[in-house]
């Protein structure tokens, strides 16, 4: 029997020059360039 492994997000990978990569975060700077989600409303059913 084959054991399933559940993919799990890990850490962030860094740069080749050894920083941290930010490219997956949302700086408060770049905050207004990244608008909320609109809200999600449920059809009524026919």
């Amino acid at each position: 029997m084959e054991q399933i492994q559940a993919i799990k997000p890990g850490p962030k990978p860094d740069k080749k020059d050894g920083t941290p990569d930010e490219r997956r975060r949302v700086n408060p700077d770049n905050k207004p360039k990244h608008p909320d989600l609109k809200p999600h409303i449920h059809k009524p059913k026919d």
